[in-house]
Order: C-alpha cells, then structure tokens, then sequence
C-alpha cells in the first residue's frame, strides 16, 4: 500500500482591497508613495527567502517528504498575481533544489484580473505556472460594485483574453451566483458570458455569508431561496449542454481538465502548506497509530507580520534555521481513528462520482466495512449508491449532501 499523492499549496496573504464576503487569510497592503497598494520588491524578496525556510524547516520534521514526487502546486491568497514573475522564478529554483516534482506537475495560479496583473501573464508561463484561476466573480459592474472588487466588468474579459494570449490552455473562471440584489436573468447572464469564454474549468458557486467579514456584520440582500435553486437548477442544465462535465459540487470541467490539485484534497491526498496562515496535511507509517497509518495537520503562523519576523529580512537559509527549530509552524494535531471518517467523508463526498471504496482504507488506514451499519441506512433512505465497490451518493443524496454526511460525526 502507498502513501497518498503529494501536493503544495502556497499562500499569499496580502491582496490590494479586503472584499466585503472574504473570510480567507488576507491582509491589505499599505499604499506606495504613488497612494496604491503595492507589494513591494524588498517584501517580495523577504517573503520568498521565508517561503523557502519554512519549506527547509517542514523537511527537517518530514525527511522522507524529500522522496516524494509532488504532483500539483497552488498559490492562492490573497492575491498571489501581486508577486512578480521574476518573485515566482527565484521560488521555483529554491523550491526545486529542496523537492522533487512530477515532469506533468500542475502549478496553478490565483490571478485578478486588473489590467497590472494581466501584464504579468506571459511571465508567470514562462516562470513555470501552466494554470491560472481567474477570479472573475461577476461580469456585470454594478455586481462587481456590490461585492466591493478592484476590477472592472472590461478588464473581467480582457484577463480571459490575455490568459489565452499568454499560452495558457489551462484556465478556470471562479464564478459566483446568488450576490446582492441578483435575479435569476442576471446570474444566468454572467454564466453565459463565462461559457462563451470557454474556459477548460468553471468554478461557479453560491455566495455565502462567512463570520468576521463585512457581509456577516452588515447583510446585504440577497436572493430568497426559491430564486436561488431557480438559479441552480437553471445555471447546470445551461453549463452541462455547453460540454462541461459536473465532476464536483461546485466545479465543472472540460474532458480531461479537472483540477488535478483540488482532486488531491477531495480524495484525502496529502499536501505541504506554506506561507503566513497556510494549512497541511500530512501521512506516514507508524505502527502506533491508528491502522498503522500517521495522520497529521499543520498550520503556520497566521499573521504576516509575525511570519515574516522568523525571517528577520535575511536572505542567508542557515542563519534562518538556526533561529527557530520548529520554522513558521504554529500548531499540529494527529487525527484520531475517531475523527478519520468524517475528514475522509468531507471531501471524497464533495465529487460526483464518489471514490473507490478500497481508497478508504488506504487514506484512513481503517476499514471500510466498519461503516456498514451507516451506509445501510443510508441506502435505504435512496441517498447512498448501490454500487459496493465506490463510496459515493445516490443524485438524490448528493443534492442533501449535509445530511448524508451527519451520522459520520462522531461525539
């Protein structure tokens, strides 16, 4: 049996302008002299040589990652589209001189569409990034205002555009519906757009009202629920005739493009986290843990502020290590045999298809059968398959995946 695949995700943390529905771990950079936020070269410099310390700091916990081929990299944020080309192409060399990557590796970046970043393109391609996600959100301007974003409804096509231009084949459009004062012929329209665009990916999903954000404080009005199943039933029937297949809740893909990287989470792989805030998961052998399998969460230091001052400005690795044997960690925890099944359920549920069932045991380390008595129940009320050899819903049960996935708690 082996071990899961082997991810890296990076983040960003700093962003132009905190939008009002953003619950991620992002920070607004402070102006330059010309008044616009900015990251600035000597910040990008310190926060690549951090990047690269945590990295040698998670190495030096998890030797044996060394040996593992890492088959998909995503920056995200923030607004990871804030760092240079040059920024990414110093990374990528100090990153591969500590790992080893898969010759097809996917490496996506999350980019805005603002017409600074979209001037970075070509790059970001030739630095090595060969996917980008475009965080669109909306076409329409007056949506775009609402929900407090720094791009225009002109520069939303002209990124899609430049992404082409730049050599990418590998393009995603995150997409919202649902947004203050939308009816169903305006998220419809967006959707339109988005397809005509032909990205090889769409993510479109239903804004939510996350707590510590504007939104959560200060409602806007949103759509009643009748008009946002409309909405739903409407968006996939339109998406699914334009040849994209519904592979996840909320992704949508060309044949052969689904997110190789978010594929990995959704099948309980494993992944390196870096950077302020940024969280891992991680596995190995251990014949006393549960199954003979060791599974550990990480996450770093959240403030970057408080990450970058393990950096301390100096560019010298050694003397970076030297200071703080843990790195940039912040915390860790084991997951118990208790906890495996509905960290396992979470995710492989979230895809269409499910997952094959002996992939239980080999991410969990426990076995499928143990689940039988849930299972059963489920399938008798129509909401699990009735294939023994996947772990997967019913259509029925993956329309109400909350409630398939509560008898997997455990007190």
């Amino acid at each position: 049996m082996r071990l899961p695949p082997l991810s890296l995700y990076i983040h960003l943390p700093w962003c132009v302008r905190k939008c009002p529905y953003c619950d991620f771990n992002s920070h607004q950079l402070k102006t330059n002299t010309s008044g616009l936020p900015t990251l600035s070269a000597e910040l990008e410099a310190d926060y690549v040589g951090a990047l690269l310390a945590d990295l040698a700091a998670d190495l030096r916990a998890w030797p044996e990652l060394i040996e593992r081929p890492v088959m998909s990299v995503f920056f995200g944020g923030g607004t990871p589209s804030l760092m240079s080309p040059a920024g990414y192409a110093r990374l990528f060399d100090g990153l591969e001189r500590q790992l080893i990557f898969d010759a097809d590796c996917e490496v996506t970046l999350e980019a805005n569409p603002s017409s600074v970043e979209q001037a970075r393109f070509e790059g970001y391609r030739a630095a090595g990034i060969n996917r980008l996600s475009i965080g669109v959100q909306s076409f329409q301007q007056r949506q775009l205002a609402l929900l407090g974003r720094v791009h225009s409804s002109a520069q939303a096509y002209e990124a899609i555009a430049a992404a082409h231009q730049a050599g990418f084949d590998r393009v995603n459009i995150d997409l919202m519906h649902g947004l203050p004062e939308q009816s169903p012929e305006g998220a419809l329209e967006d959707l339109r757009t988005a397809l005509s665009l032909a990205p090889s990916h769409l993510s479109w999903y239903q804004l939510t009202l996350e707590p510590n954000t504007v939104f959560y404080r200060q409602p806007p009005v949103l759509p009643e629920e009748d008009i946002l199943v409309e909405i739903q039933d409407a968006g996939q029937a339109l998406i699914l005739e334009a040849g994209y297949q519904h592979y996840e809740v909320s992704a949508y893909a060309k044949p052969g493009q689904q997110a190789r990287h978010n594929l990995n989470y959704w099948t309980f792989g494993d992944y390196l986290g870096l950077g302020a805030g940024a969280h891992g998961k991680l596995s190995r052998w251990d014949d006393q843990a549960a199954g003979g399998l060791m599974i550990e969460r990480r996450w770093k230091t959240r403030q970057p502020e408080a990450y970058l001052a393990r950096h301390q400005s100096s560019n010298n690795l050694s003397t970076i290590l030297a200071k703080d044997e843990q790195g940039f960690l912040a915390g860790t925890e084991q997951l118990s045999a208790a906890q495996r099944p509905i960290e396992f359920m979470l995710n492989a549920l979230r895809l269409a298809e499910g997952v094959p069932a002996a992939l239980y045991q080999a991410r969990t380390g426990l076995f499928a059968q143990d689940l039988s008595p849930i299972l059963d129940a489920l399938r008798a009320r129509e909401l699990w398959t009735e294939d023994p050899e996947r772990l997967a819903c019913s259509p029925l049960g993956w329309r109400f995946l909350n409630t398939v996935l509560e008898p997997f708690f455990q007190d």
